[in-house]
């Protein structure tokens, strides 16, 4: 892991998002949170339980490179994490006025950087932007295989709030934390 002296935050320029393609989103899980449903009676039961993996598998991001920088223009706003001068890490934010929301689309940190601080900076930053925007929420989506991503949510103090079945472009469900904004 890369020694990190201070991780700053800042809003991102043209010239950054190179950098941010660049990282590798993809990461390795021993977990995954596996989805059960039933339909009896007139009543449908979901539940989700955390499944230990038979080993360790590697996970490729739910969004392609091209897909990627195809959305960040629509963006409300795009945050990256900078540490000695070395781009380590990306938010992507998206605003939903009617649900009083911030949207973190993508949050995507490098390997070297992974439990170093460049999440929570950007999570944090992402939150105080939200809270400029008077916004009430701050929401994030995660895959159910991304168990490193549910831990990190549950850590920050995010609560589960819903799903939403083949949500990405590889068909993988997706999981909602929120939290409430000061």
């Amino acid at each position: 892991m890369m020694a990190m002296n201070k991780v700053y935050v800042r809003s991102v320029r043209a010239d950054d998002l190179p950098h941010c393609l660049a990282i590798d989103p993809s990461f390795n899980t021993d977990y995954v949170w596996q989805m059960e449903s039933r339909s009896e009676d007139g009543q449908i039961s979901v539940s989700f339980r955390t499944t230990r993996l038979p080993r360790s598998m590697q996970v490729a991001y739910p969004r392609d490179a091209k897909s990627l920088a195809a959305s960040w223009p629509a963006c409300a706003a795009m945050l990256i994490a900078d540490s000695n001068h070395h781009i380590v890490g990306y938010a992507a934010i998206s605003k939903r006025v009617p649900q009083s929301a911030v949207w973190l689309d993508d949050l995507v940190v490098a390997r070297t950087a992974r439990r170093d601080g460049a999440g929570s900076a950007l999570l944090e930053a992402v939150g105080r932007w939200g809270v400029a925007q008077k916004m009430k929420w701050l929401i994030m989506e995660v895959q159910t295989k991304n168990y490193p991503a549910i831990c990190f949510c549950q850590k920050h103090g995010m609560t589960f709030c819903g799903f939403s079945d083949r949500h990405f472009q590889n068909q993988d469900i997706a999981l909602f934390f929120a939290q409430a904004l000061h």
